[in-house]
């Protein structure tokens, strides 16, 4: 089979044939152009003539494609370009044989050496582009193409149709644009349809795949149209701009559902804090729950502030293993350990700070889903409690520097038995602080974030594609949000601000309506909320009541004074916390109904001593500010 002997040829035999097959066109280009010109091969003397003139341009021809490398373009890329060196090969040849005109006394015309040029450029580029044709038709014959429609005849689509001609498993068959003045024409060879004529398009051509190639239009529009696309059984992709695939390292065909700063309706605080690396270079740093989204993804930052070592505490091996074996492989240079265990083994604790030699702890362990802790409530106290009690004092009596517990804004007047245990744990590190003289203790307090495990907006994009309906508890709840890297940015800075029992508070902007949330994602997922407006819609939101412990509103501060920090988006709370006869008579209570398995005992220690849960008892929510 002629392409099974083309591919069986080595490189350098192909360049030969490439170059042998040029060089024959040189002389065939020369006698037809004798043959165009007068009518006929033979005149008395051309003969001659003819030897001397090819003594000279062969040679001129042949140098001038070793210098282009013509004979080493493959057949696929032979396009415009190649076109133009070829272009260039045969003027250098006329011109020499103009030159032997003019000066040797040659006497093959000019004209006729113009005619050679137009002949070898035409002979050459034809011979490539149809040894191509055929090749790849030998080569598609029996397979499967995918055939696929690019929605866009802009620059973007333009340029993938062109990529695409030379695929052997994609076959484009068409450009989707709704500018008119696209439409019915050609491009790339391609015809160009309206938007009205996509279900008999994809019928007609048999597409399989359609890619957006329209970076510019809005999510939202994008969305609708994958939807729609979706609904003709085509697989759908987005594709960006390829200018962006280099300047922003974009994935090709995957778009981010979304729009994460859209949804929070500001912009991006990670950009407007102040890099951390110095505070952490060279220290030996322990990170609590690593394998959780805070905790990995505070290892994954602490990695570019190259620490001399980063251990890893987790009580689940999974995520232990997950996180260990990707700090290994981003960074090989950072002495990495995994501890597997839980926060309130006292033992273990202080086995790992002293073996370890740690000066910084960033305290993330903690069960932070509030129904599961509300149902769980003695676990969650032993976890979220006595757990901090443990390594913060661990921490205090090995030495540390710094140590930074990760709290809620669930802690701010709680009514739930998460929020209270992280207030619990709040105050445990205040009292500490106010006893301490090596270790400097802070606690970060910020809202929910974005992303992270058990977040909203996974639950939303899951209940979207099992067709709804999106579930709200109350149709008035707001939250505060944040992204992972934002939060993690935040516990990592406010550390290196401590100066011994700061409550530090992110200035977060105005808390979001968990309804306008809820639409955005629908709708960004290209459909449209069925509601009483619109009967007819995709996804219904439906409400299905507050959860026990649940707030309609979140706050992040307990009283109304604020300090300064080196940051202006970073704020330090001034709070009252118990006194340390209070504080131990609070923990000593609490190891008894927790080893008695209490939770009637226990919610009456939290009434007692928690601000705001009093108002669980009788069922009503703490009032927000």
């Amino acid at each position: 089979m002629l392409y099974d002997f083309f591919l069986s040829l080595r490189r350098r035999q192909k360049r030969m044939i490439f170059l042998t097959t040029d060089l024959a066109l040189m002389v065939v280009s020369f006698f037809l152009s004798r043959a165009i010109i007068v009518g006929h091969f033979n005149r008395t003397g051309f003969e001659t003539d003819a030897l001397v003139y090819l003594g000279v341009i062969l040679p001129v021809g042949i140098v001038l494609t070793l210098h282009f490398g013509l004979h080493r373009v493959k057949l696929n890329s032979y396009q415009l370009r190649g076109v133009s060196q070829t272009a260039a090969i045969a003027l250098g040849m006329a011109g020499a044989g103009m030159v032997l005109t003019a000066f040797g006394g040659g006497r093959v015309d000019t004209g006729t050496l113009v005619v050679f040029a137009m002949t070898f450029l035409i002979l050459s580029s034809t011979t490539r582009v149809l040894a191509r044709t055929i090749l790849e038709a030998i080569y598609r014959r029996g397979q499967s193409r995918k055939r696929v429609l690019i929605y866009g005849a802009g620059q973007t689509g333009q340029q993938l149709a062109a990529a695409l001609l030379t695929d052997h498993e994609v076959e484009p068959v068409g450009f989707i644009d709704d500018n008119v003045t696209l439409q019915s024409l050609k491009i790339s060879g391609l015809h160009v349809f309206s938007p009205a004529l996509i279900e008999d398009v994809v019928r007609k051509k048999g597409v399989e795949r359609v890619v957006l190639a329209m970076p510019s239009a809005a999510s939202t529009v994008k969305a609708r149209i994958a939807q729609q696309m979706r609904a003709h059984g085509c697989e759908v992709h987005a594709l960006p701009s390829f200018a962006d695939l280099i300047q922003k390292d974009s994935d090709m065909l995957a778009k981010a559902t979304v729009d994460m700063n859209e949804l929070l309706g500001r912009n991006k605080l990670d950009e407007k804090l102040p890099g951390v690396t110095d505070s952490y270079r060279g220290h030996r740093i322990l990170v609590t729950g690593a394998g959780g989204s805070i905790g990995s993804e505070i290892c994954r930052q602490l990695l570019s502030c190259k620490p001399a070592c980063i251990l890893l505490l987790d009580h689940s091996e999974l995520s232990l293993y997950n996180i260990e074996r990707e700090l290994r492989e981003l960074c090989d240079d950072v002495e990495i350990h995994a501890i597997l265990g839980s926060v309130g083994e006292a033992t273990l604790i202080r086995h790992a700070l002293n073996t370890h030699k740690i000066d910084v702890v960033l305290h993330t362990a903690a069960y932070k889903h509030v129904p599961i802790v509300e149902a769980n409530i003695v676990e969650g106290m032993r976890n979220n409690v006595l757990g901090t009690k443990v390594i913060a004092e661990e921490a205090r009596a090995a030495g540390v520097t710094r140590f930074t517990l990760v709290s809620s804004d669930k802690a701010v007047r709680p009514v739930s038995a998460m929020g209270s245990s992280k207030r619990l744990a709040e105050l445990i590190v205040q009292d500490l602080a106010t006893r301490s003289k090596d270790t400097r203790f802070s606690m970060v307090r910020f809202g929910n974030v974005l992303g992270s495990s058990g977040s909203v907006i996974p639950l939303f994009q899951e209940q979207i594609r099992r067709g709804g309906p999106v579930t709200l508890t109350h149709g008035d709840v707001t939250r505060y949000f944040m992204t992972v890297p934002e939060a993690v940015n935040l516990v990592l800075l406010a550390g290196t601000f401590s100066r011994g029992g700061d409550v530090f508070v992110l200035d977060m902007g105005d808390p979001v309506p968990i309804r306008k949330l809820a639409r955005q994602v629908i709708e960004n997922s290209g459909h449209s909320v069925r509601d009483k407006r619109n009967p007819d819609g995709d996804i219904e939101i439906r409400i299905t009541g507050l959860r026990p412990g649940e707030k309609l509103h979140e706050e992040l501060l307990i009283g109304s004074d604020m300090l300064t920090t080196p940051h202006p988006k970073i704020l330090r709370a001034q709070e009252d916390h118990l006194s340390e006869i209070e504080m131990a008579n609070v923990l000593s209570n609490l190891r008894k109904v927790i080893e008695a398995r209490d939770d009637i005992g226990i919610q009456t220690l939290l009434e007692r001593w928690i601000e705001g849960t009093e108002n669980e008892a009788t069922g009503t929510l703490a009032p927000a500010t």
